[in-house]
């Protein structure tokens, strides 16, 4: 059974940066279709971005433009580089991983929707200041 292990999560100051990482021990995720989602206590759970194996991307509004999810293959992980952090991303980041999605899917939102996914990790936490 695949394992994600999300790190990187942090407090940091408002308008600040971080990067996390979404890693599986001995397996590369090279071959999946990544999500990122964070969860706030009362609130719903978001998808925030996606990446498929041919590196397309797709992003919910409230990050788009603040927020690059890139792959690195060699390494066989996946980023979320956050920038211009607000108080209002403070949360848990998980990443969630699925064989295959269809290219609609990640245009679309459909992404966003966590049963698609076979996989998710624990999360790491993100609290922003402001």
């Amino acid at each position: 059974q695949l394992q994600l292990v999300e790190s990187g999560g942090r407090l940091v100051q408002g308008g600040e940066s971080l990067r996390l990482t979404c890693a599986a021990p001995g397996v590369s995720l090279a071959n999946y279709v990544i999500a990122w989602f964070r969860r706030t206590p009362g609130k719903e759970r978001e998808g925030v971005s996606c990446i498929n194996r041919g590196n397309l991307t797709n992003y919910s509004d409230s990050v788009k433009g603040r927020f690059t999810v890139s792959r690195d293959n060699d390494k066989g992980v996946v980023y979320l580089q956050m920038n211009s952090l607000k108080s209002e991303d403070t949360a848990v980041y998980y990443c969630a991983a699925a064989l295959v999605l269809p290219d609609t899917w990640i245009v679309g939102m459909r992404w966003s929707r966590p049963n698609e996914y076979i996989a998710s990790g624990q999360g790491t936490q993100v609290t922003v200041s402001s």
